[in-house]
């Protein structure tokens, strides 16, 4: 009994701790937008006032209201929004709200303790904890009348709801490793990561308010490679591509469901970041791009050209 207490003791302390780091730092957000007000939630990441928080909380909106966990209420601007990553950075103006450390989602374990912070159904300052569920799922998302999947999205059992989105999920040190996005079902909750990926394209946000990118078409999922290959090629892991977009660079040059991408522009692809950060910035657009692929056990090079997305 006493080694019961003392592990819930202990696990409190983390997450009280936490908490009182990330609290004053997420902000609920009033939304105006063209429908209305629209609700969600926001982490302060700098000293001057810029907010991190989710695109779909932003969408069709260019300004609002952000409150914080001391009531202070400070006038936001939309900066940029970049739906196919679900993250969006607003400008406040002098909130004095301490900015949050961003951590590396990169270095997260399955079983890893959690805490979400955030303004669930209207419930300012509400904090859930659970563990990490799962690495590298995928969420849909709409980009106009398309649906892309936003890759790499962190799993997590702390309980999420409508208002969550755009709020900080920190570990226990409490840096933030992902923007909470999305309520997938009871108990399953998703959040994009915060990684060198994503910092890049909140670098971009910050600076001239969009993302350009290039696009293959292409979604995966990492997979460990057959002994024999992972010998031969020195890396454990493929992404096995589950989908490919009609008419995408990707069809065009001969990928097909089911094969698994192992390098790509000759550098490994262990996981999804690889390709995410091969496809940022002016320079891969309409740049050729070699991929070698494993199809039905046999090494097939293929040479695709991103365009721009």
């Amino acid at each position: 009994m006493d080694t019961e207490r003392d592990a819930l003791d202990a696990y409190s302390r983390i997450v009280t701790t936490v908490a009182g780091q990330v609290l004053p730092s997420v902000a609920a957000l009033a939304v105006r937008s063209r429908r209305g007000l629209g609700a969600g939630s926001a982490v302060t990441f700098t000293d001057d006032g810029f907010l991190l928080t989710s695109a779909h909380v932003v969408a069709g909106g260019r300004d609002g209201a952000a409150t914080f966990s001391d009531g202070a209420e400070a006038s936001f601007d939309l900066v940029g929004a970049d739906p196919l990553s679900d993250l969006a950075v607003l400008r406040t103006r002098a909130t004095g709200a301490p900015p949050a450390p961003l951590g590396d989602a990169d270095q997260l374990r399955v079983g890893q303790l959690v805490v979400a912070v955030g303004n669930p159904m209207g419930l300012a300052g509400s904090v859930t904890a659970g563990v990490v569920s799962g690495l590298g799922r995928s969420l849909p998302t709409q980009d106009g009348r398309r649906q892309r999947l936003i890759d790499d999205v962190i799993q997590t059992d702390a309980a999420l709801n409508p208002g969550n989105s755009g709020g900080a999920l920190a570990d226990s040190s409490g840096r933030v490793v992902g923007v909470n996005t999305a309520v997938a079902g009871f108990g399953l909750g998703l959040a994009v990561p915060i990684n060198s990926t994503t910092r890049t394209i909140i670098g971009e946000l910050l600076s001239s308010g969009r993302v350009r990118r290039a696009w293959l078409g292409i979604g995966g999922v990492p997979i460990p490679l057959p002994p024999s290959v992972a010998e031969r090629l020195g890396q454990r892991r493929g992404l096995r591509v589950v989908e490919v977009v009609p008419g995408s660079p990707a069809g065009t040059a001969g990928i097909y469901l089911g094969d698994v991408v192992v390098t790509a522009g000759g550098k490994p692809v262990e996981h999804v970041q690889v390709l995410q950060r091969l496809m940022l910035g002016t320079g891969a657009i309409r740049a050729p791009l070699p991929l070698t692929v494993l199809r039905r056990n046999a090494f097939v090079d293929v040479i695709t050209t991103p365009a721009e997305l």
